[in-house]
């Protein structure tokens, strides 16, 4: 197993973090435990949730994901799991979040309440690293990051991160922890993928002068890099085919970012290199995202345990030169996929 550290911190983790979304909806809490179990035997150290998961959110299975979490964490030694979670995001942003009454905000009232909360259901008495989960449009970052750094002094809280946020976002959060001396954020958690690169246009920068690391969800964007959606048909347990029949029309419109023509074209084509390669599609996406030196650690994710091994397969295969230029020609050629 490789690790590599988070930032400029202490956090040194497995390349390949478990994520946990799931559980507690399209995974039940056994099978949950089955992959936790997995990753852990395989030496993945690195663990991720958030305080409104599992997903899509609603408001009657909030929190179950945690839960979950915290009780299969009592069956492992506690210094030996890097585990971390996230504050829900602010109203005023995509979306509104189902807790707290849909009034959240990146405040101290709001980050208080969720750590009490999260360290309460994860049963533990710190969090690794402690992410926003995206930014507050209205509240300074500067009384948000007041807030975390008292997280950080009570002992609550190891490390900070971001999440859903851009090169100005991260660029003034970072430059005002330097001058007001407060916890800076270590980590940023973003979507990216061989069908959403757009990371590398400016924050990669970013993470790169700064030290700051990148820890890519989605590298698989949410299962359309497997291929499954390359028949002409929607499976019918498959997450953007339930999320096509939400009546939600934001989920509607996620499903229609990642599931289009211009993404199935390009998944078509990484498919063939795959192929070429002897590797699974799965294997080609989760390898991509882990190999860029502004990356600590890839979220990978799995409904069912049998979903693990063509990411782990990942530990056995680099990209070497060549395959990245063959990579680079097909994202010239079909530009930013999910926009």
């Amino acid at each position: 197993m490789e690790y590599r550290y988070i930032g400029k911190s202490g956090l040194r983790v497995s390349s390949i973090c478990l994520g946990t979304m799931t559980f507690g909806s399209s995974t039940t809490k056994d099978e949950a435990f089955q992959i936790l179990d997995k990753a852990y035997e395989r030496g993945i150290n690195f663990y991720d949730t958030a305080e409104i998961y599992p997903v899509p959110p609603k408001a009657e299975t909030l929190g179950i994901t945690e839960e979950i979490v915290g009780q299969w964490l009592k069956t492992k030694p506690r210094d030996s799991i890097i585990l971390a979670t996230k504050v829900a995001g602010a109203a005023s942003g995509w979306f509104v979040p189902p807790v707290r009454h849909g009034l959240t905000a990146i405040d101290s009232f709001h980050i208080k309440k969720a750590i009490e909360g999260s360290l309460k259901k994860l049963q533990t008495d710190y969090i690794d690293l402690y992410q926003m989960h995206w930014p507050d449009t209205v509240v300074p970052v500067e009384e948000s990051l007041k807030a975390f750094d008292e997280l950080v002094r009570e002992g609550k809280v190891r490390y900070i991160g971001t999440s859903n946020d851009s090169a100005y976002g991260l660029t003034k959060a970072n430059e005002i922890s330097k001058h007001k001396n407060l916890a800076r954020f270590e980590s940023i958690q973003n979507n990216f993928s061989l069908l959403n690169p757009r990371f590398h246009d400016e924050l990669a920068n970013v993470c790169r002068r700064e030290n700051i690391s990148l820890l890519p969800y989605s590298p698989i964007a949410g299962g359309v890099l497997s291929g499954k959606y390359n028949g002409g048909f929607f499976p019918d347990e498959a997450r953007f085919s339930l999320y096509m029949k939400n009546k939600s029309k934001r989920v509607q419109a996620m499903a229609n970012r990642f599931v289009n023509d211009k993404t199935l074209e390009a998944t078509v084509r990484y498919m063939e290199i795959a192929k070429k390669y002897g590797i699974s599609p799965v294997t080609l996406a989760v390898a991509y995202s882990k190999h860029f030196d502004f990356v600590a650690s890839t979220i990978i994710g799995a409904r069912k345990l049998s979903q693990l091994d063509e990411s782990f397969a990942v530990f056995d295969f680099k990209i070497d030169n060549e395959l990245l230029s063959f990579i680079e020609q097909i994202q010239k050629e079909i530009l930013y996929p999910m926009g």
